[in-house]
């Protein structure tokens, strides 16, 4: 088998990458940097916004599979005017591109999406296969488009919504913590945004199982462990971490610096991955365990 990764210089994409290649598939990264983040990985430079460009590698390339993690993820960033343009270009139209090509020679696509794609309101799980979609920011307007051009142009299609991603090979929210944690002795954390953490090497290892497959459709992709707030999140970063730091629960409204409307709800249910088979992620906290022991900060 062999599988084109985007975004294979960020931070889920090289986990999906090593992911591949411990189970023995062919994995060819591809992305903006002139190298591969991985040395001795085969490997593509390949802005996705340019549809000749994307059309040609996947057509010389020939993948059983393409995942495609490559995204603007800068939420905050995409709210401002100099940047939106850019976002719809790599978000929705560098999407189609990727599934244009992939219907040109029928190879199957997973695409990463985002529980962004939904409002947020309410405290009921959103389920894989609902369609009542109102993103409230641009990323998440800019993400829905990716998806429904998908869902147009495929049948051998997997959408996967995953939220709160944190791992090795990038910024996260961990990481944040624990540096702003060294320095203050009390920090706010929001406490009414609602959901659960997702660790690249887990979701890496679902992402296979899944190429592996023709059980195609839209999944939810987070940790096992049950739905937290950030501030949630935070306490126990602290606690595992060895911190003291003064945690300190605000409201959206109090914490009041983001530019972009965040979900309040972001409970995702995942119970379709195993109703088809697949095995879930293991416990966030699980997970958080093996990131801080693995990645000393």
């Amino acid at each position: 088998m062999k599988v084109l990764v985007t975004g294979a210089c960020g931070q889920l994409g090289y986990d999906v990458m090593l992911a591949l290649a411990a189970r023995g598939i062919t994995a060819v990264g591809s992305d903006l940097a002139a190298e591969s983040p991985i040395d001795g990985a085969p490997y593509l430079p390949l802005d996705i916004t340019d549809r000749e460009a994307v059309h040609r590698v996947i057509a010389a390339e020939r993948p059983d599979a393409v995942v495609h993690c490559a995204a603007w993820t800068a939420v905050d960033l995409a709210e401002e005017a100099e940047h939106r343009e850019r976002v719809y270009a790599i978000n929705a139209a560098g999407t189609r591109h990727i599934a244009e090509a992939c219907r040109a020679v029928d190879c199957k696509l997973l695409y990463i999406s985002t529980d962004y794609v939904f409002d947020g309101q309410g405290e009921t799980p959103w389920q894989p296969d609902c369609k009542d979609y109102a993103p409230l920011s641009v990323y998440g307007k800019s993400k829905l488009e990716g998806e429904l051009a998908v869902a147009e142009l495929l049948e051998k299609f997997f959408i996967v919504r995953i939220a709160w991603v944190f791992g090795a090979h990038g910024k996260n929210f961990v990481k944040t913590m624990l540096n702003v944690g060294k320095k203050y002795d009390t920090v706010r954390v929001v406490c009414d945004q609602i959901g659960t953490p997702t660790y690249t090497p887990d979701l890496a290892r679902l992402l296979t199982d899944m190429l592996q497959t023709d059980r195609y459709g839209y999944y939810h992709a987070t940790n096992e462990g049950g739905f937290i707030s950030w501030y949630d999140f935070t306490c126990e970063i602290f606690r595992q971490a060895g911190y003291t730091t003064k945690v300190v629960p605000v409201t959206t409204a109090e914490y009041g610096l983001s530019k972009a409307a965040r979900p309040a709800n972001s409970r995702l249910d995942k119970s379709k991955l195993a109703a088809n088979g697949f095995i879930p992620l293991p416990s966030w906290q699980d997970a958080l365990s093996r990131y801080l022991k693995d990645h000393k900060e």
